[in-house]
């Protein structure tokens, strides 16, 4: 079995993230979320992996190689312009000589959902969709269904004009003629995969497999700290504690951490929480639904509730995320009441004593200064002082 990986994605609304990996490379459950798709396909007996990439390739390109890490073998391909996901499966036309999966590098899902989509294209030889139902559907590519075949997929409808409550899951399966079809079809900027599809539906039968395990999407920066307790939960405590955890501190078993994770005395790390590698926790710091990557230090007094911090970041002594449900303005869209103490960056220098407000991004290399009060957006290299 073969597949090719949509990973090229810029992930605009997880700045500052995305400014220095591509996002599926962002960390959950202290491994790229590209890495767990990247697992899926191989307990589902994927053979060969193309990945399309895209800005900070390299990054992608560096951790996986060519695929003898998981005795794969993985070639890429690069989507030099972001121009949908059609345009992103036809850069993978050359490496494609038979039937092959294809799937979203930045959604997390169960092996047996590859699976079954395979098995339903060999069954036919028809094009699959894999479908799951959510509350929102509006958000993503609503798919209208006529028993087992795709009716109709629309892109983002207004709610109240919502078919279905089934969206598209992001597994298919298709024979190398999909990238005819996917040239032949009418663009509006982008070459968008679920354009040909509705196309496509109207001409010939496309299947739909019918989805209701792990699906794990993350698409702004609360999601990341949705799926981090998910998969937490999902894989069950790692059963290891760090090697240098101060007798008096408390590591909750439904947290994880990295190589090389100090946790000092009298801190509590809770329910929720991924510590990445070489990150220290200072003394008294209280640490709850929070993402951090490697080679962060907390420094003693901190509460970090909520909250993803970027690599190589420092918070000072007695530094507040307060946590708690907030609404958050991205790309001109609010999001009401989620719950989201903050997104800090990558080397981001916190002085001590600085309060972050519930919804506060703070860009990457910004340095906050003792005793400031931050909220909103903080651009990045910005020196936020107290006044």
């Amino acid at each position: 079995m073969k597949a090719v990986v949509l990973a090229a994605g810029k992930g605009r609304r997880l700045w500052p993230l995305t400014e220095n990996r591509p996002k599926p490379m962002i960390p959950v459950a202290n491994r790229p979320i590209l890495e767990h798709v990247v697992d899926a396909l191989d307990t589902a007996g994927v053979d060969e992996i193309v990945l399309v990439v895209g800005a900070n390739r390299e990054r992608v390109q560096s951790h996986f190689e060519d695929g003898q890490g998981w005795d794969l073998d993985i070639s890429y391909v690069v989507q030099e312009q972001q121009l949908g996901t059609g345009h992103a499966l036809l850069q993978a036309e050359s490496k494609i000589g038979d039937s092959f999966v294809a799937l979203n590098g930045d959604r997390i899902i169960n092996a047996e959902l590859i699976e079954d989509v395979w098995e339903r294209h060999r069954d036919t030889n028809d094009p699959v969709v894999s479908v799951t139902r959510i509350d929102e559907p509006s958000s993503y590519g609503v798919v209208e269904l006529d028993g087992e075949d795709v009716a109709s997929i629309e892109e983002k409808p207004l709610p109240q004009l919502t078919k279905s409550d089934y969206i598209n899951a992001g597994v298919y399966a298709f024979s190398p003629d999909i990238f005819a079809a996917i040239r032949r079809t009418d663009t509006h900027g982008e070459q968008a995969l679920t354009d040909t599809l509705s196309e496509l539906a109207s001409e010939r039968r496309i299947r739909a497999v019918q989805y209701r395990g792990m699906w794990l999407d993350v698409s702004e920066p609360w999601d990341l700290l949705d799926v981090n307790d998910s998969l937490i939960a999902y894989h069950g405590p790692s059963g290891d504690r760090p090697a240098s955890v101060d007798e008096s501190a408390v590591v909750a078993e439904a947290a994880l951490t990295g190589d090389g994770v100090a946790v000092h005395p009298q801190a509590a790390v809770l329910r929720g929480v991924t510590l990445g590698d070489n990150v220290s926790i200072g003394p008294g710091a209280i640490l709850e639904n929070a993402v951090i990557l490697s080679d962060v230090t907390i420094k003693a007094g901190s509460v970090v509730k909520d909250c993803i911090v970027g690599a190589n970041t420092t918070l000072g002594p007695n530094t507040t995320v307060e946590g708690g449900d907030t609404d958050v303005v991205l790309a001109d869209t609010v999001y009401h009441d989620v719950t989201f103490g903050g997104l800090i960056g990558d080397n981001v220098d916190g002085g001590g004593n600085v309060t972050v407000q519930p919804g506060t991004i703070v860009g990457n290399d910004a340095t906050l200064g003792s005793g400031s009060l931050i909220s909103g957006r903080i651009d990045e290299r910005s020196h936020v002082t107290r006044g």
